[in-house]
């Protein structure tokens, strides 16, 4: 298939961001612990505004070393295991020793959700505040990972968009064939870091914390929202592709598990705005 004529050809930069001796350290690596310590850093200056809560109970700033704790160890086993489960499960299944063999990849953001939640309401226990002021708390700071974690996977070359020959930027990706394709990740960081980023700063701006799980349903409504749109330009994981309705020359066919997993998502999202209208502002 002949290259458009503005097609352009992926930047290659090198996935190994820092070599000190036998110890390297890759973009991925970094994005998800810049991800983690630029959420913490966020959720200190939200918890230090009075005027953002309204009274309602939540962390000191010295709390939140403990909760950043709590939170990287769900995200990075649920992602694991949110991955094994839904994206590759029969291999897991032939060779469950590679299920703890992370440097091979293999990360899912549904399964690191589900593990950074389960953190949370765990760290709310014990420090004894409301488990939906926590989520709430860490639905503001979410996209900056995502955005972070997107633009990895762009260095890394790797969950690379649908192809698009007709389409003028277009990116040729390597490993993925001579085809010119959807630079998807690049959408993914726009819809699911910055522009969630920015929705997620103006409700709580409006006073979204003082009903709890408001933040957090907005969150899950507009992540949904974002992922699905955008797995209409990303090739599907290959060893599962399309789950039905393939059709990877339109934009309107083909159903993925990325897509599959939002919508009960975005079920819950709604569940909790819903239930939020019930508080007391």
């Amino acid at each position: 298939m002949p290259m458009p004529v503005f097609a352009i050809p992926f930047p290659v930069i090198n996935p190994v961001a820092l070599e000190l001796g036998p110890l390297t350290v890759k973009w991925y690596g970094l994005a998800y612990v810049a991800g983690l310590l630029g959420g913490w850093w966020y959720s200190r200056q939200l918890v230090s505004a009075e005027a953002l809560w309204g009274g309602r109970p939540r962390p000191k700033a010295e709390e939140l070393d403990d909760m950043l704790l709590f939170v990287a160890l769900g995200v990075v086993l649920g992602g694991r295991l949110g991955f094994v489960l839904f994206y590759d499960l029969q291999r897991y299944l032939a060779r469950p020793q590679d299920i703890i063999a992370v440097w091979q990849g293999g990360m899912s953001f549904h399964g690191g959700l589900i593990g950074a939640a389960t953190g949370l309401y765990l760290f709310a226990r014990k420090r004894g505040y409301p488990a939906l002021s926590i989520f709430d708390l860490n639905a503001a700071v979410v996209p900056i990972g995502l955005f972070l974690g997107r633009i990895a996977n762009f260095i890394n070359a790797e969950l690379w968009g649908r192809p698009a020959p007709d389409f003028p930027y277009a990116m040729v990706f390597p490993n993925a064939g001579p085809v010119p394709r959807h630079p998807s990740q690049l959408y993914e960081a726009f819809a699911e870091g910055i522009l969630l980023f920015i929705l997620m700063a103006l409700v709580v701006r409006a006073g979204s914390f003082r009903r709890p799980g408001l933040t957090a349903g907005i969150f899950g409504m507009g992540y949904a929202v974002a992922r699905i749109v955008c797995e209409f330009f990303r090739e599907p994981d290959a060893q599962l592709g399309f789950l039905f309705g393939a059709n990877v020359d339109a934009l309107s066919g083909g159903i993925t598990m990325g897509m599959l997993l939002s919508l009960p998502l975005f079920v819950a999202g709604l569940v909790l705005v819903l239930r939020s209208r019930k508080a007391t502002a």
